[in-house]
């Protein structure tokens, strides 16, 4: 009976790239989370308008990274560690950089994708 009751695995949900929303829904000097399949990335507008995206996973225990306008940085929670806008651990205990994602521009529509 709990097998009937059990729900199947699910396998992880292979994603190459996501739209991300408009350039306009972007002010410089912003970031946001978004989905990426099952993990979660960042999407940062940085204060010279050009754009750059990673896993939100950060390399020391794999909190969810956020971006902090404020500091001018991408910044864990969990234990205080710190990437710059380039996703390169800079302070904190992160032992390595943020996995990158290219951004893609097609019109005013904004992509990432894993990078090949």
């Amino acid at each position: 009976v709990f097998a009937y009751l059990k729900p199947p695995k699910v396998g992880e949900v292979e994603v190459s790239s996501i739209k991300v929303g408009k350039v306009n829904d972007f002010s410089p000097n912003s970031g946001k989370v978004v989905r990426f399949g099952n993990k979660p990335a960042i999407i940062i507008r940085k204060p010279d308008g050009s754009f750059a995206a990673f896993t939100a996973i950060c390399t020391h225990l794999a909190c969810t990274v956020q971006f902090r306008p404020d500091l001018g940085l991408i910044w864990c929670a969990c234990h205080n560690g710190k990437y710059d806008l380039n996703g390169k651990n800079i302070a904190g205990p992160p032992p390595r950089p943020l996995e990158p994602y290219k951004v893609i521009l097609k019109g005013d529509d904004i992509y990432i994708t894993r990078e090949a």
